[in-house]
């Protein structure tokens, strides 16, 4: 019961968040970056204190004979954030995109399949999350939490799909529900850390490492970036520390 209503949660953070920023990005115009951009930060934020108070301590919960699997944690964060820097690198390598209306809704179609592929490993962090919980008849806390916090940075991908394929030419409603579509990939990415997680806790650190280095190259790879280049200005660095203390009263309450 409770793999269903993991899958069914994460299908509501990856195709609900993708689709309600479809959604937006039909209504919102270029004036909406600056608050793009405080999304943005404070989604980061958020992430960094659900990595560091929640899934990098599930990690490191020493073994039967009280050692840390510490140098698994390390390898594990590497590999994790090295595997989704090389998925973009090879995302990146893409046609060249023409000018012009086609070339917008080229744009958008390349977009939405970055984001797809991109969703995988966020869909393992909510499902190793939810592994972690350690109880098949509840669900996790910290799972429900990353999945809410999945579902809030997929809100700004989702206006990144859908407001080059309107300005492309294409029906706001089929823009929307393409955007919601690249969020599918997300329960396929959560079926696989839930599995791996629920192997033993060698495995669940595992799974859980490479979810916290995924999740640090979106933040700091992607995000903060993304968000400095919507606003200059001060105003993103203080909406990632209010989401950090925000994410860290979440995990610790």
């Amino acid at each position: 019961m409770e793999l269903a209503w993991m899958l069914g949660i994460t299908a509501l953070a990856g195709v609900g968040g993708t689709g309600l920023g479809g959604a937006a990005g039909c209504l919102l115009r270029r004036e909406s970056s600056r608050a793009i951009s405080l999304l943005l930060s404070f989604a980061a934020g958020v992430m960094v204190a659900v990595v560091c108070f929640d899934l990098l301590t599930d990690a490191l919960t020493p073994d039967p004979d009280g050692n840390p699997p510490a140098l698994l944690v390390l390898a594990g964060v590497l590999i994790g954030y090295g595997a989704v820097d090389a998925l973009n690198r090879l995302l990146s390598r893409g046609p060249e995109i023409p000018e012009g209306r086609g070339g917008l809704l080229l744009a958008g179609l390349v977009m939405a399949a970055a984001i797809a592929l991109h969703n995988v490993p966020e869909g393992m962090v909510i499902g190793a999350s939810f592994a972690a919980g350690g109880r098949p008849d509840t669900l996790s806390r910290g799972g429900l939490v990353m999945a809410a916090v999945i579902g809030l940075h997929n809100i700004p991908e989702g206006m990144a799909v859908s407001a080059p394929m309107i300005s492309g030419g294409m029906p706001k409603p089929k823009a929307a529900a393409a955007a919601a579509a690249t969020g599918a990939p997300t329960v396929l990415g959560a079926a696989l850390g839930y599995a791996v997680g629920a192997l033993g806790p060698r495995m669940l650190a595992a799974a859980l490492s490479f979810a916290s280095g995924a999740m640090l190259y979106v933040v700091f790879g992607e995000l903060l970036p993304e968000a400095n280049g919507l606003w200059r200005s001060r105003a993103p660095a203080l909406a990632a520390v209010v989401g950090i203390l925000v994410g860290m009263l979440v995990v610790l309450l």
